[in-house]
């Protein structure tokens, strides 16, 4: 055998014994649906805004797996709930002492974002398909580590923390239904 096919059938292999598959865009869906329709998210937090980011991020999704349908076009439903979203510190930073006093006090040094959707892929009524998906994403309090106290800079690297988080959730969740997880 050459070379190249000893070399290829090695890589083969360990691909295949690493969990690794080859499969087909969109291949993989329940009782073999191959369009969705992906209806705007019910968010129930009190974020405003977050059902149309996540329900964007999913069709995104569904249109990189060839499986996004259009108006009418559609063998099943893809639903969504936005069900959780919080933010809070991770990391505080502790002050540095020099000798009995404090040089300088505590401080946040790092924020995280975090959310938890459901998504329930439905035919006629039926569910086919169900996963909540949950995570978090770090962001930074601004550049000089929130001593100025810029809400809006804050706010902005919260927001990308947010689109981050939503893209991440939405690929697991498609791969979780398309796999039957």
């Amino acid at each position: 055998m050459s070379r190249v096919r000893v070399m290829g059938c090695v890589l083969l292999l360990s691909a295949v014994g690493c969990g690794y598959r080859f499969t087909s865009q969109g291949a993989g869906l329940p009782e073999g649906v191959r369009s969705v329709c992906a209806p705007v998210f019910r968010n129930d937090t009190a974020e405003p805004g977050l059902e149309v980011l996540f329900t964007r991020l999913l069709r995104q999704e569904l249109v990189r797996a060839r499986t996004l349908g259009g108006t009418g076009a559609c063998e099943a439903t893809l639903v969504g709930v936005v069900r959780s979203v919080g933010t809070g510190p991770t990391v505080v930073a502790v002050p540095v002492f020099q000798g009995n006093t404090p040089g300088a006090a505590s401080r946040v040094a790092s924020h995280q974002a975090s959310a938890t959707v459901l998504l329930r892929l439905e035919r006629d009524g039926r569910v086919l398909a169900e996963t909540e998906v949950s995570g978090a994403e770090d962001f930074l309090p601004g550049t000089d580590n929130g001593l100025s106290g810029d809400v809006l800079e804050v706010e902005a690297n919260r927001q990308a923390a947010l689109h981050r988080l939503a893209e991440t959730l939405m690929r697991e969740g498609y791969d979780r239904l398309a796999s039957n997880w």
